[in-house]
């Protein structure tokens, strides 16, 4: 048995070597590099931060030149007081250019400037949490999915480990008939549990294959992408609950609909802002030159300076701006309703959550000493059978409680570190490793 054993390891190190070794931490490093979906929150982030200016805000002032250039051909018919001094021609030339340069700049108009800008900052800070929430959540899949390959390789133990009990089994009753103490359907019922076994292997092979597949679709590699994983699990027992809690807060999607509410309020300012006055300052330089080949002026020139101040009260529009203001106050309350909402959604999750991981770990310290006593016991009634004194229903009983053992066991090892995968995400505590 030990042999066959260790033939097939032997092969399975050999088909390993040349696949590529990956460890968790290389999974998530993958998958944070690669993840269309951080790429795209990387992207808003970064439209965030180039619109956090005061001038989107309108804060800075507004320069404009300007140029124009008309040529004209023109008939002029004038007549004067002394006949002498009337023209009469036809296709006259005539110029008109005018240059100007002029800047502007916002005075006030009810602090609007400050609360966009204000809002600009909130919508960077935002999108920051919202790609803190995306790494959190993508690290969380690619370890969910990672141990369930840990998991289903793990259950092909339990199988090679069954298997090596059935052919120890079926060598026993073969030896037994060559002396004449075992029947042909004995031998042939151990045969037929061989085959189911192998059969069980085959699939539970399919199960790991495709489980990496999904986990190289994960982390955003070819799905053919040879990988091996060698790894057990191991939960931390020691997550509390008052510290889920107490973190919970900082969670990042938490952290953005608080924003959004802040947001939602700098809108109100803005809309607000609305029914204020607007005053703005004026200057600049302008260029005029008219020519005319003839007519009453053949040139006018005139250039300077000028300063100008400009003041736009509103007196009455309709009262769209009131109606502005009111419904974007009822988007902010839209907005806190939401943050509740999502709040108390988070908090449940946390309770379930925690319930079920402390019951899983509750579960799993009887589990792990019915699996050693389980395992005790197919080596007690495999020796006794070879000694003759079990049974070969005796044998298959032993192996079917080892075989349920190994995946109740292994069930609930995962099923613990998923929940506590769950508990440290909403606790904002997942590490990058």
């Amino acid at each position: 048995m030990k042999k066959t054993l260790l033939f097939y390891f032997s092969v399975i190190s050999l088909s390993c070597f040349a696949q590529q070794r990956m460890s968790l931490a290389d999974a998530i490093h993958t998958a944070l590099q690669n993840s269309y979906d951080i790429r795209l929150a990387k992207n808003n982030l970064e439209i965030s931060g180039i619109n956090n200016n005061i001038g989107v805000a309108g804060g800075l002032p507004v320069i404009t030149a300007t140029g124009n250039d008309n040529e004209q051909v023109t008939s002029i018919n004038q007549k004067f007081a002394d006949p002498a001094r009337d023209t009469r021609k036809d296709n006259v030339g005539s110029n008109n250019l005018t240059v100007g340069v002029t800047g502007g700049i916002l005075l006030f108009n009810g602090y609007r400037v400050v609360a966009t800008k204000k809002r600009l900052e909130e919508l960077q800070q935002q999108n920051q949490q919202l790609l803190n929430a995306q790494i959190q959540g993508t690290i969380a899949a690619v370890m969910t999915k990672y141990y369930d390959v840990v998991r289903q390789q793990t259950y092909l133990k339990t199988i090679l480990q069954s298997i090596e009990v059935s052919k120890k089994r079926l060598e026993i009753l073969q030896v037994r008939k060559e002396v004449g103490l075992s029947n042909q359907a004995d031998i042939l019922q151990a045969q037929i549990d061989l085959n189911a076994l192998l059969q069980t292997l085959q699939s539970q092979e399919l199960v790991i294959g495709q489980a990496k597949t999904d986990l190289l679709n994960l982390i955003f590699l070819k799905p053919d992408s040879p990988i091996s994983i060698s790894d057990t699990i191991i939960v931390d027992k020691y997550v509390h609950l008052d510290t889920v809690y107490n973190r919970l807060i900082l969670h990042p999607v938490l952290l953005a609909a608080n924003q959004q509410i802040r947001i939602n309020e700098l809108i109100e300012r803005e809309t607000a802002a609305l029914r204020y006055p607007t005053l703005r300052a004026t200057t600049g330089f302008n260029f005029t030159s008219n020519k005319s080949a003839a007519g009453f002026s053949l040139l006018n020139q005139s250039y300077g300076p000028f300063l100008g101040i400009n003041l736009s009260v509103p007196i009455y529009n309709g009262a769209i701006s009131k109606r502005q203001q009111q419904v974007a106050a009822i988007n902010t309350r839209n907005a806190t309703l939401q943050r509740d909402n999502l709040l108390l959604d988070y908090e449940t999750g946390v309770v379930r959550t925690f319930q079920a991981y402390t019951n899983t770990l509750s579960q799993l310290q009887t589990e792990q000493q019915n699996y050693l006593l389980s395992t005790q016991l197919l080596d007690l009634v495999l020796q006794k059978f070879q000694l003759g004194q079990a049974t070969i229903i005796d044998v298959k009983q032993a192996q079917q409680s080892f075989e349920n053992e190994g995946y109740r066991l292994v069930n609930l090892n995962f099923a613990a570190k998923i929940a506590e995968i769950e508990l440290k995400r909403l606790a904002n505590q997942l590490a990058l490793l």
